[in-house]
């Protein structure tokens, strides 16, 4: 492997010292057409191997924008396919550093099927190896869809460029008044991008993403051993409802979360942490973000949002596909209501509500906040599969809050009334107490004890097995 090019060192950053064994470094391309020489495509623009990251095998491929402008021609592709199998025949994760101008159109309609194949063989192993694309310069077009087909996608904040059809060739749009190519777009505005950081930033991060996951669907979750205290009190907890990003990071081992798409759809948070050295998949509700100093720096609506329940959908597909326990914190007291999110909100919620539904894996369910109506069905409950089902004292769980369902039973009579019976039907209907009586909670800990009944519970599930009824695969 050359150490000159920017793919090559961008290959030797990511991955841990001296480990990176080459494959197809001979390979140029076939074609001769329009001015083509074989002799002038060294690696035919793309490096390939293997290599460790914290002593998991991983196989990399690099574009190499310095040979055609890393554009994807027959052996090009034929290089990555050949990656996939071996990393499907040994059970391991695929890393792509994209950095290329496309198609190549020198070699036509067998680049159009190199991409095809390309497609074929990312279809195939989703679900089976986790599949991670790093956007490091140009990623355009068709080859959009290489990090769509993946399960995380990081991009470099400055000069990578992510779109299918460049901004200028968007109707009533130049580049100028909306640049729908850059990593703030795609990962504020489509969602697409997980991480955004400098490159050497999205090199670490890669590496700190592989040490949470398994490395196939058949390996379950990731263990290692743990360093903290498995009864830790952390009475800040208390105020973090609104904010669990934050409540999140103080549950984890070391106080450590790897959030993902972090950026997108902010009332919803998804990401991985450990709890007693086993990582757990986390899916929350939030209500504000806090700054710095831990002050509400901006205030969300605690509701279920479309974005907000696709991104929690995918992001629990897959750890179910690779056997992830689940922990969710629940706030949420209804639906996002506009005329944007009434188009997709049914079936957006009703796609996190299959998530939820569809996953076999240990789903634990902390209620912080409010838990009412569908919405607080649709957040991992336990008539929708959870397992276990905490709540903190203060937590509100029913159908609605009591003010309103006074207004509703209790049209025209004055506020005394109205006030008297709003604050019976919390205590009796909305209450975790009430809740708990009924059997769907099965039981009130204190916010600063959180961490020791989560982790207790999922030890108690490390075992769990369950069945889905016989089928090819659902459709929702």
């Amino acid at each position: 492997m050359s150490t000159t090019s920017k793919a090559s060192q961008r290959i030797t950053a990511l991955l841990d010292d001296n480990s990176f064994v080459e494959i197809g470094a001979l390979v140029t391309a076939r074609a001769t057409d329009f001015n083509m020489k074989p002799n002038e495509t060294p690696s035919d623009g793309c490096i390939t191997g293997y290599g460790v990251i914290g002593g998991k095998p991983v196989y990399v491929y690099s574009q190499d924008a310095s040979v055609m402008n890393g554009t994807i021609g027959e052996m090009h592709a034929r290089k990555i396919a050949n990656l996939y199998d071996l990393a499907m025949k040994t059970g391991s994760p695929v890393i792509g550093l994209i950095d290329s101008a496309g198609l190549r159109l020198q070699e036509a309609a067998d680049a159009l099927n190199a991409f095809g194949a390309i497609y074929m063989k990312q279809s195939l192993a989703s679900g089976i190896i986790p599949q991670i694309t790093a956007i490091l310069g140009s990623c355009g077009g068709g080859l959009a869809l290489f990090p769509t087909l993946t399960d995380f996608t990081f991009m470099g904040e400055k000069d990578a460029k992510l779109f299918v059809n460049a901004p200028n060739a968007l109707d009533h749009n130049v580049i100028t008044k909306c640049d729908s190519s850059t990593a703030a777009f795609q990962s504020e505005e489509s969602g697409i991008v997980d991480v955004v950081a400098d490159e050497a930033t999205v090199l670490l991060k890669i590496r700190d993403l592989i040490g949470f996951l398994p490395s196939n669907g058949n390996e379950g979750s990731d263990i290692v051993e743990c360093t903290d205290d498995l009864n830790r009190v952390n009475e800040e907890i208390a105020g973090c409802a609104g904010d669990t990003s934050i409540a999140l990071s103080i549950l984890a081992d070391n106080n450590d979360f790897f959030e993902v798409k972090a950026a997108y759809a902010k009332d919803m948070v998804v990401g991985f942490m450990k709890l007693d050295g086993v990582t757990v998949g986390a899916v929350a509700n939030r209500s504000e973000i806090c700054d710095e100093e831990g002050k509400a720096a901006e205030k969300l609506e605690n509701v279920l949002s479309v974005e907000g329940c696709e991104k929690a959908a995918d992001f629990l597909n897959f750890c179910d596909a690779f056997e992830i326990p689940v922990l969710t914190l629940t706030n949420v007291k209804g639906y996002k209501a506009t005329i944007c999110s009434e188009k997709g909100i049914a079936k957006a919620a009703a796609k996190l509500t299959y998530a939820f539904a569809n996953a076999t894996v240990p789903k634990v369910n902390v209620i912080v906040g409010k838990a009412l109506g569908t919405a607080g069905i649709a957040m991992n409950s336990k008539a929708i599969g959870a397992d276990i089902t905490f709540a903190w004292p203060d937590a509100q769980i029913g159908t609605m809050e009591g003010k309103l369902a006074a207004k509703i039973m209790y049209d025209g009579q004055g506020a005394d009334v109205i006030n008297e019976k709003a604050a019976q039907y919390d205590a009796q209907n909305c209450s975790a107490g009430s809740a708990a009586r009924r059997g769907y909670v099965d039981g009130i800990v204190e916010p600063a004890d959180t961490r020791k009944y989560v982790i207790g519970a999922f030890e108690m599930l490390f075992t769990k097995s369950e069945d889905r009824p016989a089928k090819k695969h659902g459709t929702v």
